[in-house]
């Protein structure tokens, strides 16, 4: 009969300490289970962000947009040396590419290649294209492999942009000597920008469209015309308000603030810098090259160099580029 007791109570002892054992996993257990949701919550928001991250131009949203264009590096057998493009850009401090689309047969191929490696890199890519005035048989190259056919080359580009969000910005070179249609087939009179935009925006509505324009081509009617069309102007600063030349830098703000005031809304202006030589007007002084991008990088939306500079043939423009780029960084834009 004690036994029997004393049975009961070790059963009623092991009951109990089972129950609270139980109670206490169950508590762990729903403990582990929120502490999991909220791990896969914060994953999902994480990889969203970084999705976000991925579809946006980073660069040119954090600071203000520092590029170079064209010049780029090549191999012997005429392709684009990627590596030591890559290398060059991150030494200069540039978050911004501008690939010009011309002289080598495998340009478009080489930007597809180039595209990955950019985007790893955290470097914005703009195209840009000849128009008729530097294409066949004016000229001795074209942009291949779509030549004039701008239409189609603004959905090509729009669908590239698709896969690499890291592509932003379409571009035309000397785009404003070629709007007259008695001079020019095609020629980008405000309707066949407006089929180019048109496909572009059917794609990818994010790439913009920053077309080469001159200041004295910028005049009220051009910007009635256009600027309802144009996402931003590529600005290549030549003193043109006193005439042309490639010596006086103190005119940047001037001629900004002027083509500003053209636009009924706002209009991004990116100021292109003369670092290579210019044809007819003649080479820059380093100096002249710092006075420009320090006035550009006040006044401008973003600052881009004519020509990717060559680290030892232009070593010293070059050094200037690096250490401009690496302060103009720092601002937001």
């Amino acid at each position: 009969m004690i036994i029997m007791k004393h049975m009961k109570k070790v059963l009623f002892l092991i009951l109990v300490f089972t129950t609270c054992f139980l109670i206490s996993c169950s508590s762990n257990t729903q403990e582990v289970l929120e502490e999991s949701e909220e791990k896969v919550e914060e994953k999902e928001e994480e990889e969203k962000e970084e999705t976000d991250k991925d579809d946006a131009d980073t660069t040119s949203q954090q600071v203000m947009t520092l590029g170079t264009y064209a010049g780029l590096p090549r191999l012997s057998n005429g392709r684009t040396d990627i590596t030591t493009l890559i290398n060059q850009l991150n030494d200069l401090n540039a978050n911004t590419y501008n690939w010009l689309v011309w002289q080598g047969d495998k340009d478009w191929d080489d930007l597809i290649l180039f595209l990955p490696f950019a985007k790893k890199h955290n470097i914005s890519v703009w195209v840009t294209l000849v128009p008729p005035s530097e294409s066949k048989p004016i000229a001795k190259w074209s942009s291949e492999p779509y030549g004039l056919d701008y239409i189609r080359w603004s959905r090509e580009i729009a669908l590239l942009s698709k896969v690499y969000p890291n592509l932003t910005a379409l571009s035309i070179d000397d785009f404003v000597h070629n709007i007259d249609p008695k001079k020019y087939t095609p020629a980008f009179t405000p309707e066949y920008v407006g089929k180019m935009m048109k496909e572009i925006n059917k794609v990818n509505p994010k790439l913009k469209f920053i077309p080469c324009s001159y200041y004295r081509q910028i005049t009220q009617d051009f910007a009635n015309k256009y600027g309802s069309l144009l996402d931003g102007l590529l600005f290549p600063y030549r003193a043109e308000s006193e005439g042309a030349n490639l010596t006086n830098p103190d005119l940047v703000e001037s001629e900004i603030v002027h083509i500003r005031s053209l636009f009924k809304e706002e209009m991004p202006i990116y100021i292109d810098v003369y670092s290579h030589p210019h044809s007819r007007l003649g080479a820059t002084t380093p100096a002249y090259v710092e006075k420009v991008i320090k006035d550009g990088g006040e006044h401008a939306d973003g600052v881009l160099i004519y020509i990717h500079p060559n680290p030892v043939s232009y070593s010293e423009k070059y050094k200037i580029i690096k250490d401009e780029f690496a302060r103009l960084s720092n601002l937001k834009k």
